[in-house]
């Protein structure tokens, strides 16, 4: 199901632009924020870009995070892939958790979950997250305005999760020589059935 892509050698070309530029208008309008009920291809990266979740410790965290938030029925997830220094997923908000959208949230609990776990097993390298000019915190992970772009069609949902699958491939990552040989991907699911995580949803039963 992979469509022809040119792929970006450099750095992930999904960040937000103050124009909307033709792609924006055919394949959606970039945004930092999510509404309950629509499907949205998420970008979320590490603070400067920085590989730290090559590491699958970190990995983990955000796939036990995911499946906590889908076993309580707050998001449905339809594709993803956690990269070295960045994720993106193709996703669904169903339900507050709490009083917080379940994006902030998964956020909040990754960013203290990397924190507690560096503390343990890297100290030294705390000081790279540390943020002395941030009010709300001390250490920030995530960069802000993590990008957001709203899939209303089945088409747009499919390039976006050919995209996703593709990321490994990259000349800069060059990680796998096949999609669904990746594991920290929802290719494999695509290309077996087999729902390693347990936290994913085939795209076709929602468009």
């Amino acid at each position: 199901m992979y469509l022809e892509l040119t792929l970006n050698p450099g750095l992930c070309p999904h960040r937000p632009e103050r124009k909307m530029n033709s792609k924006e208008l055919k394949y959606g309008i970039r945004n930092s924020k999510m509404l309950l009920g629509e499907v949205y291809f998420w970008t979320d990266s590490i603070k400067e870009w920085r590989t730290l979740l090559d590491n699958d410790t970190y990995k983990n965290i955000i796939i036990e995070c995911w499946r906590e938030l889908v076993t309580r029925k707050k998001i449905t997830i339809y594709g993803f892939v956690v990269m070295p220094n960045h994720l993106h997923i193709l996703w669904e908000m169903i339900d507050n958790n709490g009083k917080e959208m379940p994006y902030a949230s998964f956020n909040k609990f990754t960013s203290h979950q990397f924190l507690d776990s560096l503390r343990k097993i890297s100290p030294e390298k705390i000081i790279s997250y540390k943020e002395d000019d941030d009010g709300e915190r001390k250490h920030r992970f995530w960069q802000r305005d993590a990008l957001a772009v709203r899939m209303d069609s089945k088409e747009k949902a499919e390039q976006k999760l050919d995209y996703i699958h593709l990321n490994p491939l990259q000349e800069q990552w060059n990680l796998v020589n096949k999609p669904e040989n990746y594991k920290w991907s929802s290719a494999r699911f695509y290309e077996t059935g087999i729902d390693e995580f347990g936290i994913m949803t085939d795209y076709r039963e929602r468009f």
